[in-house]
């Protein structure tokens, strides 16, 4: 493969940002430095080189929150619109996910072998909750709605006891997962339960842990209310997603462990959205949504305050794909630095995953899974409008708008596209 050079641009090197040109060979990232030259050039002046953004939670599978909608359709449409779903994730830059349940493995299969265009996806699967749990979607009418429909890639998702426990994270582990996703506490989007109530009893999530941790896999917590992250905290997630309801003695739980937060601020302020917009939801979950926006930012601005370490994730799948960039300005509002605020959507969401080596950084040996950004890099207004390029392993898979299909590259240009 040819030698290409993106010359006349700036580069993010995780802090601040710098004149540099980038070499891209085979893939990866070859030479980061000024003057330097290649086979072909790609002129980038005036854009910021960022690395791929990354994002910790997403549900590809889902393409928002409305339950009426979800009803009526076929069970096999989720995996088609997956396919649109994952493009949109791409096309804002995001070259690397981890869906945090709905996924199976052949949704990640179909992009490992470029049937499907989408970022480089990390999957739980589905989503582990007890009887009466956020993933438990019984009605008063004695019906069950629930948000993902086992199937003999996809395990179910209502589990209780330690045995339950054991049992049915060695089937996500025969699955295929890369990692184990549970839930510590209710939610929002479940109207028979309440966020701040703790689930699962420690001998259940030790279970959960230890049996995860013999496969080699981490465990991700949803869990929002404290007893429920404390709780989550203790039994060894590396993870907390959501964490609307953080306390003093949480946040320095986490910062004992080690523990990540992965805020997903986005989350109920689409869904808001979405509720004013005509969506279907119960009276439950509306109020619910409503409640937790401002707890919600506290949270976040206190965790970041602490020096927790945050990577970026938004829930979309609850709303619409696409729209993830906006996390980062969400994020910024809460009091994060702006540098910081790119770091947890690179390097910092590349150490969470234990892909620090590998994608999250402009340097050398890097994979070369790039941004091209317009504008100030540390403005998060309009983000997604911003973004002009977006390389993966090298290939050119957007250029100013225009998008490439699975399998085939842009032709590299000697003048960026006006």
């Amino acid at each position: 493969m040819d030698r290409v050079v993106l010359h006349g641009g700036r580069v993010f090197d995780g802090k601040t940002v710098s004149d540099a040109d980038v070499v891209v060979e085979d893939g990866r990232i070859a030479d980061v430095g000024l003057g330097l030259d290649a086979d072909t050039g790609i002129d980038v002046t005036g854009l910021t080189v960022l690395p791929g953004l990354i994002d910790c939670h997403v549900h590809v599978v889902m393409s928002g929150a409305d339950r009426l909608k979800m009803m009526q359709e076929p069970f096999t449409y989720q995996f088609f619109a997956a396919a649109e779903n994952l493009r949109a994730l791409l096309d804002c830059g995001i070259t690397s996910a981890r869906d945090a349940g709905g996924a199976d493995l052949g949704v990640k299969a179909a992009l490992a072998d470029g049937l499907l265009d989408g970022p480089e996806l990390a999957i739980s699967i589905t989503v582990l909750g007890q009887t009466g749990g956020h993933t438990d979607g019984w009605l008063p009418n004695g019906e069950c709605l629930r948000l993902m429909t086992a199937h003999a890639g996809r395990p179910d998702m209502v589990v209780d006891g330690p045995h339950e426990m054991r049992v049915r994270v060695r089937e996500l582990v025969r699955a295929g997962a890369d990692v184990i996703k549970i839930c510590t506490t209710g939610g929002v989007l479940s109207p028979r339960d309440d966020p701040r109530h703790a689930h699962f009893d420690d001998e259940e999530l030790a279970v959960c842990v230890a049996e995860a941790a013999r496969a080699g896999l981490a465990v991700m917590a949803h869990a929002q209310g404290a007893s429920g992250i404390k709780n989550a905290i203790h039994a060894g997630a590396r993870s907390i997603e959501h964490g609307i309801y953080l306390d003093e003695q949480a946040i320095e739980m986490m910062l004992a462990a080690g523990t990540w937060l992965v805020p997903t601020m986005l989350a109920p302020v689409a869904l808001i959205e979405q509720i004013e917009a005509g969506a279907a939801m119960p009276d439950a979950v509306v109020r619910k949504v409503r409640e937790v926006v401002e707890a919600h930012r506290l949270s976040v601005r206190l965790a970041a305050e602490a020096g927790v370490p945050i990577a970026m994730g938004t829930d979309s799948g609850v709303f619409t794909h696409g729209a993830n960039l906006r996390e980062l300005e969400l994020l910024s509002s809460a009091g994060i630095k702006p540098d910081a605020v790119l770091r947890a959507a690179t390097s910092s969401a590349a150490r969470l995953l234990g892909r620090e080596r590998e994608i999250g950084a402009v340097t050398i040996g890097r994979r070369a899974d790039l941004v091209l950004l317009d504008g100030d890099p540390f403005d998060f207004t309009d983000y997604r409008s911003r973004v002009r390029g977006v390389l993966q392993r090298g290939r050119l898979v957007r250029w100013d708008g225009v998008r490439a299909h699975p399998g085939q590259a842009l032709e590299p240009s000697s003048n960026r596209a006006e």
